[in-house]
This record gives structure tokens, sequence and C-alpha cells, in this order.
């Protein structure tokens, strides 16, 4: 003999979301503006009290931008943020990165590259020998970054000078592309206003516009940490890695024993077990090492802060489309990829989770699913 008995479920509403911004337009304008005003006085403070005219020329333009920037957004309130953008992109990256590479105005790691690329070119190897170091005069004849590198410097030592040739041109469009795609392998919906907003922050425009070396190797390692996130793709991951690898190595100082060890006694003790708690972990050793090192230079904070704003909106992306719990096999954004490289076991349980959620789908409105569970007892 069987038995029908009910007991009462409790319903689960929807969670309020506190940051719910899938779209930088979702990001109230209060806090819109204030971005922009901090950048603007960031950009008028380095134009102030930097000795470099480099610097100072990249300051002067970017505050104009930033303040403006912030003035539409305030003045403007439905397409504000869009022009904002622009005008920020504009007057903080693009303006004076054309202005500065059409008159030859670089920092010395830019006509690194290119001396490196010529001699690519004309000599089969982008280095100079031994006897040749010993006997210059200048740091600059050395080349302190790895072969890949020389890559962006190609352009100008094939096709000479021109604007389109400089490899800060090149620096910018691969930061964009790569940054872009790491941005969409985790889902996030909104990418060009992200990414844009992400090109023209202070941090990323002004090195872009007067070197922009350490650039394209963040957005590698941003790709990399993307591809291992909601659906691994080790081995796409480890290409990411790989060519940020092959573009720039930094050495670790000695003195920094500490800080290292600091960082592997919290992996031992609580290892992380998600990429965005992997990448807190990289973001804080990063910090460490940069401020404990005896010799450094501020643009080395460009890759934990550069990591930082993928992280953030990667996640801002997936809680504003409510998708922060990790994808069924066979949905979301990297689908596209394991279309690419061919179905494997894993299909069997795709097709598995497709038709779980198809019986779900079909039980909306049942008993069960307005919060009353039904169950059989026998006796």
């Amino acid at each position: 003999m069987s038995m029908l008995t009910l007991r009462q479920v409790p319903l689960r509403g929807p969670e309020s979301r506190r940051f719910n911004w899938p779209s930088p337009t979702r990001v109230p304008r209060v806090w819109m503006t204030a971005i922009f005003a901090a950048s603007a006085a960031y950009a008028l403070v380095m134009a102030l009290v930097t000795s470099n005219h480099l610097h100072r020329l990249w300051g002067v333009f970017a505050a104009c931008a930033y303040l403006l920037a912030a003035m539409v957004v305030l003045a403007w309130r439905s397409r504000g943020l869009d022009c904002a953008l622009l005008i920020s992109l504009g007057g903080a990256l693009v303006t004076p990165l054309v202005l500065m590479a059409n008159a030859r105005l670089q920092q010395p790691e830019v006509r690194v590259i290119n001396k490196s690329a010529s001699m690519l070119v004309h000599q089969g190897t982008p280095y100079v020998g031994p006897a040749a170091l010993a006997a210059a005069h200048s740091p600059n004849v050395f080349d302190p970054y790895l072969p890949l590198m020389t890559a962006f410097g190609m352009p100008r030592a094939l096709l000479g000078f021109s604007v389109l040739t400089d490899p800060r041109i090149w620096f910018t469009v691969g930061f964009l592309v790569v940054f872009a795609t790491a941005l969409l392998v985790v889902g996030v919906k909104d990418v060009v206003r992200w990414t844009v907003l992400v090109a023209a922050s202070p941090v990323i425009a002004f090195s872009l516009t007067v070197g922009g070396t350490d650039v394209p190797v963040l957005a590698c390692m941003c790709l990399g940490l993307a591809l291992l996130w909601r659906e691994p793709h080790p081995v796409l991951a480890g290409l990411a890695f790989g060519v940020a690898a092959a573009m720039k190595a930094t050495a670790w100082p000695a003195l920094l024993a500490l800080a290292c060890l600091g960082i592997v006694v919290s992996l031992v003790v609580r290892p992380p077990r998600t990429v965005p708690a992997a990448t807190w972990r990289l973001v804080i050793g990063l910090s460490l090492l940069f401020v404990l090192a005896p010799a450094t230079r501020f643009g080395y904070f460009l890759y934990p802060l550069g990591l930082l704003a993928w992280l953030g909106i990667s996640w801002l992306g997936l809680v504003g489309a409510g998708t922060d719990a990790p994808p069924k096999p066979g949905s979301g954004p990297g689908s596209a990829l394991r279309s690419l490289l061919g179905s494997g076991p894993g299909s069997a349980r795709s097709a598995k989770s497709a038709a779980q959620s198809r019986y779900q789908a079909a039980n909306q409105g049942s008993p069960a699913a307005s919060g009353t569970m039904c169950s059989t007892v026998w006796t």
C-alpha cells in the first residue's frame, strides 16, 4: 500500500544583487562621473609634477578628455556614457598616440624594439653580440625583451616609417583584440563598451601612448586565465600564457624571498579552488613583488591593476546576466571553442543535462514548482 504525503518546501526567490552591472550603461551615472573625474585628476597631476615631456603631453590631453567625458555623463542622460567613452578613448589614447607616433616621440623601449626588428630582418637576429654590447656606451643598445616582442617592430622594419607602422599602434590593436576575447570567453555581454572603458583608463592609455610593452603581455595573461575559468581549455590557456612569456620576462630579485615564502605558505594552507581566487592570489603576489623590489618602476603595477579590471568586469558581466554559476556542459561561451576542437566523451553528459533542463521546464507550474513537494511513502 502506498500513501501520498505532502510537505511544504521553502520558496527561493531571486537573490538580490547589489552590483547588477552587465554593461557600463547600467553603472550609476554618479559612479561613472566619479571614475572620469578621478581619471582627470590623475592625468592633471601627471602633467603638473612630471619632468618627462612625453608624460606631460599625455597628461594635458588626457586631463581635458576625462574632464569633458565627466561633464557629458552628467549632462546627457540617454547617450552620455557612449559619448564619454568615445571622448576618453580619443582624447586619452588615440589623439596623443597618433601625434607622438607621427613626431617620433617615444620612450626608449620603442626604439629598442624597432632596432631589434630591423636587425632581425637584415642580420637574422634581434640581439646585439657580446662584443658590441661591451663597446656600447648607451644602455638602450641592449634588448631586454624576448623574441616575440620583436614582432611588433616588424611592420616598420619591412614597410618603413609611418604612423601605422609604429609598434605602439600594434600594441594597442593587440590589447583590444585579446582583452575583448578574454571578456568574451567568460561570457561578458557588453564586450565592446567594457573594452573601450579599460583601454581609455589612465593605466592602459598612458602606457600605450608612451611605450606599451607591458600591455599586450597583460592581455595574454587575462586570456589565459579566462580560458581556465568557466569551461577550462588547458591547452589554449597554455598557449596564451606561452605567448605572454615569450614577449617579456621579469626578473625576481633575491630580496623578494620573504614575499614569495608568504605566497607559497598561503597556497599550501588554503589553496585557491577557482580561477577568480587564483587571480586574486596572483594580484597580491605581483603587488608584493613590485613593492618590495629594490629596483622597480610604477609601470609594472599595470599587471595587478589590469588583472583586477578584467576580473571585475567579468564578474559584473556574469552577475548581470545571472550566469555566475559554472555553466552546464555544452552551453556557455566556450561551446564555440569546443565545436572547433571536436566533441568528445562529454557529449553524452551534455545530452543528459539538456534532457534534465527540458524536464524541469515541462514541470513549471506543478505543485513542486510552486513550493509543494510530493513524496511517496511505502508501507
